[in-house]
């Protein structure tokens, strides 16, 4: 709903900046989408008249104009074919800021110009807002307008604000609603409009036409007024103006005053010429079978049984709350016309609209239900106007057919529950003040308040509540926390806080999350290789799958993990990483319900993927969860994965002891051919649930050391299938107190290593946190590692 501000202002006073307007509007409920200012790129634009103009010396096109602005005479070189001498014209002056770019000082031709004049495409303005300005050339005032004045002050540009107006609130579709709504929320006056129709024709309304409704169900209220001696032309400008302002284009005085009327009071009208409905009668039916109407558009429309139709005594003449007749449509020769102000039934009108495709701000209104009482008002406005404008004379009377009469809802008033509610302290007086403003009736004695009419959303105690809460203003309700022993403050859980952990470790590795389903095909066993006999394959059976390919629920997610990268891969993406946090459902013995075990999975090909890759990732996971204590361990067994390329990771539990935490490596090449992945496929599978009761968010102080530390290289010779896992554990063991970090450097086959044989490189560090340490203690720390890894592992040094 677009709201030209000085539209608004005709019932209650902005007395605020635009945007402090708006933001009040926005906070107490009614939305605003925007503003747009129609002269926010127009500056030093003012009128000009042209007192004399000649030919340019040195160009056929171009005339050189004195243009009196008030102020002084101006020369403007222009090459405008339909400007005259006497006419008033705007003039942006040099320095002048347009949509278009500002204006300078500048020669055509030889001849200097101090402006230029304007026309609407030049003040980003369109023949809607000025249905007089020409097509091509520039625009030229009506009348005589103050030299010297500024064109958006003579042109009326105004701000127009656009709200987005909610369902339940059919009543703002309307500038009084929103001239109401901004009234409570400035804590300002509400001008109710007062309409007053002079009925100079003469006759009774009666003897001209009479209203049948055979759907009541369907139409609940149907009003009308006739006009004679009608007067077809065009509207003036200032309702020209802000129809076009509104989004509504100008057509004629009668069509126009119809628009207005439905923007002002938010009451669709429409107007038939009486001449065209034969019998001199309105009947409001449904459609005889095979009926059909061309509408205002020029299209024939069939109809549906379901359809409101408005018919004279003969044939249909309009769509009800949709669109008219063509048959009964204002034309130059129409001399008395028939005002409709009806309420209808907006699911009908909904269903209608979008049968026919033709949703129209007449139907937009009317599909939400409109009040019942708006109905006489809005048409008494429209007869005001059409006299105040002199396009005619009304017909004395009334005809209404009201067969749905208002029932006024009473519900009780509690202020006590309205601040329980809210959990606020407001003052009964205070609220009495906020419902008043709304238009609500407060029976203090009683304790009751009456909603009006148009509000009929208003229905139960939560509701009267809204309302207190949006006009006392949201920002003054201090927060609170619920009362009694249910009330705490919201936190994450541990596991919640290590799940977070988890996946942002995953997503700085560059690994992006996947989702998959817990279901499962018995046929995933297979394809991973898996024996008959394997623990794996004793799933849950679901007992009403969706087909045998979601019949079970999954035991490992390493199917589901594969079938994503195999996804990724025969759509040539050159590699991939991802993860997934989910769950595995292993049978327990005796007990109906499985054990749900959360999973953590990772898989990657291409790229840097290797086995490194995968164990990296997992180590940086232990450093992220503060799991100090780990290892992995060589695993040749596991059928899906590679038998030398494959660990399984164990961690050190609260007891101190060694357990199982997950498994990594890459994928064989017969299961990854099944899945049709690469063959250098790797997945890395954890249990999220052992992984976090390892896990610590303790940090231990550790000061910078004050003493240096003395570094020894240790180079031997041992197996080539020794794990240097087990050489590190030992030279761990053997260094002693003085033995701070021990990394392997280089491992190395070929010349001058005996065949069967490998060279593993250590570099290791000693300090002490007391004194400066001497080569003897060194020296004695290295004989006591080497011997041990003679001793183990028959390790000769290098």
């Amino acid at each position: 709903m677009k709201a030209p501000i000085k539209w608004l202002s005709d019932f209650v006073n902005i007395n605020v900046p635009i945007k402090e307007y708006t933001e009040a509007m926005t906070l107490s409920g009614s939305k605003v989408e925007g503003v747009e200012d129609m002269g926010r790129d127009i500056e030093k634009v003012v009128v000009g008249k042209i007192l004399s103009m000649e030919r340019h010396p040195n160009a056929d096109k171009l005339r050189i104009c004195k243009v009196d602005i008030g102020s002084e005479v101006l020369q403007i070189v222009t090459g405008a074919p339909n400007v005259k001498e006497g006419d008033y014209i705007p003039v942006a002056l040099v320095g002048a800021k347009l949509p278009g770019g500002e204006i300078r000082l500048s020669k055509l031709r030889g001849v200097e110009s101090y402006g230029m004049m304007c026309s609407i495409d030049e003040l980003n303005l369109t023949k809607d807002y000025l249905p007089d300005a020409p097509d091509y050339g520039v625009y030229v005032f009506k009348g005589t307008p103050e030299l010297g004045a500024d064109v958006k002050d003579v042109l009326d540009l105004d701000k127009v604000v656009e709200f987005e107006i909610t369902s339940n609130r059919p009543d703002c579709l309307s500038i009084i609603g929103l001239a109401r709504e901004s009234a409570a929320v400035l804590g300002e006056t509400f001008k109710i409009p007062k309409v007053e129709v002079k009925e100079e024709a003469g006759g009774d309304i009666n003897d001209f036409v009479s209203i049948e409704i055979k759907n009541p169900e369907l139409c609940y209220r149907y009003t009308a007024r006739v006009v004679k001696d009608v007067k077809i032309g065009p509207s003036p400008e200032w309702m020209q103006r802000r129809l076009a302002a509104a989004g509504m284009r100008p057509i004629n005085n009668i069509v126009d005053i119809t628009n207005y009327v439905m923007l002002e009071y938010g009451q669709p009208m429409h107007a038939f010429d009486l001449e065209q409905v034969q019998g001199r009668k309105i009947v409001v039916r449904t459609p005889e079978e095979g009926e059909t109407i061309r509408t205002l558009d020029g299209q024939d429309r069939e109809l549906d049984p379901e359809m409101l139709l408005i018919c004279d005594a003969n044939r249909p003449i309009g769509v009800a709350g949709v669109m008219g007749g063509e048959n009964s449509e204002i034309t130059e020769k129409t001399s008395t016309i028939l005002l409709e102000s009806a309420t209808f039934n907006g699911s009908s009108i909904r269903r209608t609209a979008k049968k026919m495709g033709l949703r129209s701000e007449a139907s937009i209104r009317f599909e939400k239900g409109l009040d019942i009482e708006n109905a006489i008002p809005a048409l008494n406005r429209c007869a005001q106007l059409i006299e105040l404008l002199g396009a005619g004379k009304v017909v004395k009377g009334v005809i209404d057919c009201n067969c749905k009469q208002y029932e006024k809802r009473v519900l009780k008033f509690e202020p006590e529950r309205i601040n329980s509610f809210l959990g606020t302290e407001i003052e009964t007086a205070e609220m009495v003040r906020i419902f008043k403003s709304l238009e609500f009736e407060v029976d203090e004695k009683n304790m009751t308040v009456s909603p009006p009419s148009f509000r009929n959303d208003i229905v139960e105690l939560a509701d009267l509540c809204e309302e207190i809460a949006r006009f006392y203003d949201y920002n003054n309700i201090k927060p609170t926390l619920l009362s009694g022993k249910e009330s705490m403050q919201g936190r994450k859980t541990y596991k919640q806080k290590m799940e977070d952990v988890i996946r942002n470790t995953m997503y700085a590795c560059g690994l992006n999350e996947a989702y998959t389903f817990s279901f499962a095909s018995p046929r995933v066993f297979d394809t991973l290789n898996l024996a008959k006999d394997h623990p794996l394959r004793n799933a849950v059976v679901i007992s009403n799958p969706l087909g045998e390919d979601f019949s079970l629920m999954r035991t490992t997610t390493i199917p589901d993990m594969l079938k994503s990268l195999s996804t990724n891969y025969n759509r040539n993406n050159p590699e991939a990483a991802l993860f997934e946090l989910s769950y595995v459902y292993i049978p327990t013995d005796g007990k109906e319900l499985p054990d749900e075990r959360e999973t953590l999975t990772i898989g990657m090909y291409g790229g840097t993927s290797d086995f490194y890759e995968i164990k990296g990732i997992m180590e940086e996971l232990m450093e992220a969860m503060g799991i100090k204590e780990y290892e992995f361990r060589p695993e040749k067994e596991e059928a899906c994965f590679h038998p030398g390329r494959t660990a399984k990771l164990f961690v050190k539990d609260k007891n101190n002891k060694m357990v199982y935490a997950g498994i990594l490596g890459e994928i064989h090449p017969d299961v990854a051919e099944n899945y049709e992945c690469p063959n250098r496929t790797y997945v890395a599978m954890a249990d999220v649930a052992v992984l976090i009761d390892a896990s610590t968010t303790e940090k231990q102080y550790k000061p910078l050391p004050k003493f240096p530390a003395i570094t020894r290289d240790l180079a031997v010779v041992v197996d080539a299938e020794l794990y240097v896992a087990q050489m590190l554990q030992t030279i761990k063991q053997e260094g002693g107190e003085y033995l701070e970090d021990v990394d392997v450097f280089d491992v190395y086959k070929g010349a001058q290593v005996p065949d069967g044989k490998k060279s593993v490189a250590f570099s290791l560090s000693f300090r002490a946190s007391d004194r400066t340490l001497k080569d003897e203690d060194v020296n004695i720390a290295m004989d006591r590692i080497l011997k041990g890894l003679e001793k183990e592992f028959d390790a000769q040094r290098r």
